[in-house]
């Protein structure tokens, strides 16, 4: 193989680690060489570890339908430096991209549509990263008057409520069916009898 790469394997599937700039490269020959025939990408997606120095993984999944076999390819960087979008080899790889990059900031050099997908134009911040805060000060939602989604300050308005505190099992003294319980309990005549003997 003409790019430097590490491989392992993950479970049943084998797992290549590549360096960004050799990314294209490794890509275009996993696809065109016809012993591999890597023709279908089926997923870009990210990891954060924040502790590393680069500290996000670009996931990319592969099947080869003709040898029946999955592979992993696994790309770093930081916060800055961009990956290589490999939109041009897999034209599917534009939405994957833009995933990432909604859900983690991990930025794409070459993806012509670099915009949110799954959050509003105005969110600031990447939920998927580790260090996002997990509550907030201003709330979004649909407001069918203005006819967009809007942003408001978080409103934690909570009416009083008196619970039982009891779990439902403890509260429920009857059961649906149990008016019927008695008439199976009456007493047949021949059952006293043999109740007497």
């Amino acid at each position: 193989m003409p790019v430097a790469f590490t491989r392992e394997r993950g479970g049943a599937e084998l797992v290549l680690h590549v360096a960004r700039d050799a990314l294209l490269p490794l890509m275009t020959l996993l696809r065109d060489a016809p012993s591999l025939d890597f023709a279908q990408l089926m997923d870009v997606c990210g990891v954060d570890w924040p502790e590393r120095p680069e500290r996000f993984e670009v996931v990319y999944n592969l099947l080869s339908l003709t040898r029946n076999e999955r592979l992993r390819v696994i790309t770093t960087t930081d916060a800055e430096q961009p990956v290589p979008s490999v939109a041009s080899i897999w034209p599917t790889a534009t939405w994957f991209e833009r995933e990432t990059w909604d859900m983690y900031g991990v930025v794409f050099a070459g993806l012509a549509d670099l915009r949110r997908l799954l959050t509003d134009y105005g969110f600031e911040g990447h939920p998927l990263r580790k260090d996002f805060p997990l509550t907030g000060f201003v709330e979004m939602r649909y407001d069918a008057e203005a006819g967009r989604v809007v942003q408001e300050p978080v409103k934690l308005v909570q009416d009083f409520r008196n619970f039982d505190f009891l779990s439902p099992w403890e509260a429920m003294t009857t059961l649906p069916g149990d008016e019927k319980v008695h008439l199976n309990r009456i007493a047949r005549p021949e059952d006293e009898k043999g109740d007497k003997a």
